[in-house]
């Protein structure tokens, strides 16, 4: 048997945790010499590198859909606090430093949240979209990402009108599981992002237009059957190429194979090996 960590002993061990990685984030942000992005520009950069919307109610399995709701209310009051920030050369972005902590005297309610890789809620939960939606327009330009989390080895919900290759999303928690990136370009970009007929929207726009171009694509997508379990497996990669569509770089991004934690029912069957 797996040994549990000391957050996983007991709720009490794991305020502990939590109470240690805040305070210890705390102290970094003080003495970082990074220069995190805090300038807003309500006008928007001219050039869009990349934009992206993705869907805010869905039927995750037999989650509770008031959760759902909750999620859609705690996302409208967490995107004007990212909307139109700009992230200058050299400067990092950080998504807790930006957002700050979801409480419930900030207005946040009760959400999803995914802990031990297992489904919770708690003040704030589902906002995690928000930071996925940055990831995907970040993984599309020059952007250069210092910090990240994600869930492993577990695939929790299935598929739902999903537009991203699986296992491409990030994990976070105030404040110490953040996600950061820095601009090591000599131009600034800008975040956009704002909610428009029950979608989450999100651009990444720039003073001017960028050298190359970015995409990412999935591979080797498929599930397999192991005794009484299934698993996940697809690799994804991003790709750079430059305005005459010539390839210049294939960077793999990351490589899942996660356990699949709901009904069985919900896998695609031309997608299992056979």
């Amino acid at each position: 048997m797996k040994k549990k960590l000391f957050c996983e002993l007991h709720p009490i061990t794991y305020n502990i945790s939590v109470f240690k990685g805040v305070l210890v984030r705390r102290i970094k942000w003080v003495f970082s010499c990074r220069k995190y992005s805090h300038i807003y520009l309500k006008e928007h950069l001219p050039t869009v590198v990349y934009q992206h919307k993705s869907l805010i109610r869905r039927q995750l399995g037999d989650v509770d859909m008031q959760l759902q709701e909750n999620k859609a209310h705690n996302l409208a009051i967490s995107t004007p606090k990212v909307n139109g920030i700009l992230i200058k050369p050299k400067e990092v972005f950080s998504f807790w430093r930006l957002v700050g902590k979801c409480s419930k005297s900030k207005g946040y309610k009760e959400g999803l949240f995914i802990k031990f890789n297992k489904i919770t809620k708690g003040t704030g939960g589902g906002i995690c979209q928000f930071s996925n939606l940055i990831h995907w327009l970040v993984l599309h330009s020059p952007l250069q990402i210092v910090e990240k989390h994600r869930h492993f080895h577990a695939d929790i919900f299935p598929d739902s009108g999903r537009k991203v290759p699986f296992g491409t999303g990030t994990s976070i928690m105030y404040n110490y599981l953040d996600y950061q990136f820095v601009n090591n370009t000599s131009q600034t970009f800008q975040l956009v992002t704002y909610i428009n007929n029950g979608y989450l929207v999100g651009e990444l726009r720039s003073e001017s237009a960028i050298v190359y171009n970015y995409e990412v694509v999935e591979e080797e997508h498929y599930f397999e059957k192991l005794g009484n379990d299934y698993y996940r497996h697809n690799k994804v990669y991003k790709i750079t190429k430059d305005s005459h569509n010539n390839i210049i770089s294939r960077e793999l991004i990351v490589e899942n194979y996660a356990k699949v934690l709901y009904d069985h029912k919900f896998i695609p069957r031309e997608k299992i090996l056979n």
